[in-house]
């Protein structure tokens, strides 16, 4: 009994020591354990994968790494510069970008310009005059940005325009960089399936003046200098943007009470003139002189005049005519069009116009059509199309705007819009086999202004004529041929809106439609009357001022292309003019 009791004495004297190293053991590591779940190691977060691995979750590194590539775009493009090329829009010049990348892969010649692909650096670049102006980077890090990033770090685009065609839907995103330049991030346009899409590419575009001697304008005190357009665009009272999307006729040959209205208090954009306002040289120029001094609005005028040759011309002092169109389709001379318009276009520059409501671009398919007629190039859509772009061509080579006119095609028509309203019963597939052709190679060559017809396509707009119906101005114009220019209306004071509608409420219509100018030839009383309606539908809801913005964007933009001012100028040369008109057709008519 004592042996065990002393065997049992003894193995406690061993066991004690490791049971309480035991719980010294225990105790330090609970500590050590609390601490560390206290204090977490600032590291990448662990996550777990199904096979129990443990991987590095990298998500928010690159969401962190694409919002600065963003806000670094953003900020680069105030500078004329996008990440990872090294070239300035609008100074770099192409002796440099040849230097530096060496011979471009492709070439292309453009109505804006060349462009030189460079498939190495994921970049297309544009010249003006040799000098960069459009840089464009497909670079595979920027096609990772999606356009909730785009709008997340640079807000509201300052516009949003639309390019469709066979192989692409996209929807570009305009950020006024500067003055001159406009940062576009183009994408694939929204859907259900994609509410959120991915950069295409980005495009750095800067403006440069079409010729390099081009006089600087001289502009007014109270002109907006090198404000971007989104600030000239703050500053724009209601009326004053309402204005701009008018562009009236007057009644006399002199600045009567009422035009000094329509330019002092009104502040419209521009002034259509008729023959009716024209009876000398010297008169001409003391009125359109006259309205540019009396011009209060910080933006200069648009003075225009349908100078289309042939029987509708408008300017007086015994200038020489020139055939009418479809005589010029006869001779079907692409260099002969190009004079013809180059002359036309100079003519109206010496009578200090800058806008000519030409060419026409109607397909003379109906030979009943009592409006268009002799003014067409021909029914051949082919003709219609080179003649007609080559007539647009020469009159911008004067630094004149063009319009090209009646969309979408007048000359499948029996009745006069200026006394009903005609109907054409086509459908958008038929109309895209003929009458649009020459719409749509004009617009891929540069056209400033479309001018839209008022005729009812009950196939595409049973009820609203093309000037009234968003079918055509902006589901057929805009998003299926991709313009993004000035849509005009044709005059609302024709017999095709009167006879059918009130005025007031027919502009307010064509706004909502997606028109930007509405064109009010006659009448001083139905120019108070369409900017009362539409100031009014815009304080009830009706018009956004967001959808003015978008119109006072374009509108601006177009008199900066041109840089349309309010300068004075001098007495035409009548004779010299002649001269050169006589030469022409007796080269190409003999």
């Amino acid at each position: 009994m004592k042996r065990h009791r002393k065997s049992r004495n003894k193995l406690l004297i061993f066991t004690i020591p490791l049971i309480i190293l035991a719980l010294i053991i225990g105790v330090y590591y609970a500590i050590k354990l609390n601490h560390s779940e206290q204090s977490p190691a600032k590291e990448s977060p662990i996550i777990t994968n199904p096979s129990g691995k443990k991987i590095v979750d990298s998500k928010k590194d690159q969401i962190s790494s694409l919002e600065k590539l963003v806000e670094e775009t953003f900020s680069l493009s105030k500078e004329r510069k996008v990440p990872n090329i090294p070239f300035v829009s609008g100074k770099t010049e192409w002796k440099e970008v040849n230097k530096e990348w060496g011979k471009s892969d492709h070439i292309s010649e453009t109505t804006k310009g060349r462009y030189e692909e460079y498939a190495s650096h994921h970049a297309t670049i544009g010249y003006a005059h040799q000098t960069v102006n459009d840089i464009r980077s497909y670079d595979s890090e920027l096609q990772k940005i999606s356009l909730n990033e785009i709008e997340k770090t640079g807000g509201q685009p300052d516009a949003i325009r639309y390019y469709k065609n066979s192989t692409v839907d996209q929807m570009i995103l305009v950020y006024h960089s500067t003055a001159t330049t406009d940062l576009l991030w183009v994408l694939p346009v929204k859907t259900e399936q994609e509410p959120n899409p991915k950069v295409d590419h980005i495009s750095l575009f800067t403006q440069i003046e079409k010729e390099p001697n081009q006089q600087t304008q001289v502009e007014k005190p109270n002109q907006q200098g090198n404000q971007s357009i989104s600030e000239v665009i703050s500053k724009m009272s209601l009326e004053d943007k309402i204005g701009q999307m008018i562009l009236a006729g007057i009644s006399g040959t002199t600045m009567d009470a009422n035009a000094k209205q329509l330019i002092g208090q009104f502040h419209v954009g521009g002034i259509i003139f008729y023959k009716y306002n024209f009876e000398t040289p010297a008169q001409v120029i003391q009125l359109v002189n006259q309205l540019k001094a009396g011009n209060s609005s910080s933006l200069p005028l648009l003075l225009g005049a349908d100078q289309e040759g042939g029987r509708v011309t408008r300017l007086p002092g015994g200038l020489v005519n020139f055939p009418p169109n479809k005589k010029i389709g006869q001779v079907n001379n692409p260099d002969f069009s190009y004079k013809v318009g180059t002359l036309l276009g100079r003519e109206l520059k010496e009578y200090g116009l800058n806008l000519d409501f030409a060419p026409v671009l109607d397909i003379n398919s109906n030979p009943n059509n009592p409006v268009i007629g002799d003014r067409s190039f021909g029914n051949n859509a082919e003709i219609v199309s080179k003649l007609g772009v080559q007539t647009m061509k020469g009159i911008q080579s004067q630094n004149v705007i063009t319009t090209i006119k009646h969309f979408p095609g007048h000359g499948d028509t029996s009745v006069d819009s200026h006394l009903d309203l005609p109907i054409v019963n086509k459908s958008l597939k038929e109309l895209k086999e003929l009458e649009l052709i020459p719409f749509e190679r004009a617009i891929n060559q540069g056209a400033d202004v479309v001018m839209v017809a008022h005729i009812l396509l009950p196939q595409l707009d049973k009820t609203n004529p093309g000037t009234m119906s968003k079918a055509v101005m902006t589901d057929v114009l805009r998003k299926q041929l991709g313009y993004t220019g000035v849509i005009i209306t044709d005059d609302m004071t024709m017999g095709a809106i009167t006879q059918h509608f009130d005025i007031g409420k027919a502009s307010v219509e064509s706004v909502k439609a997606g028109s930007d100018i509405i064109l009010v030839g006659h009448d001083y009383n139905n120019v108070v009357k369409i900017i009362s309606s539409l100031k009014t539908a815009v304080q009830n809801g009706e018009i956004s001022e967001q959808r003015l913005n978008e119109s006072i964007e374009r509108i601006i933009q177009l008199k900066r292309n041109y840089s349309i001012n309010d300068t004075k100028v001098g007495n035409p040369n009548i004779n010299e003019i002649n001269h050169s008109i006589n030469s022409l057709l007796n080269n190409y008519l003999q």
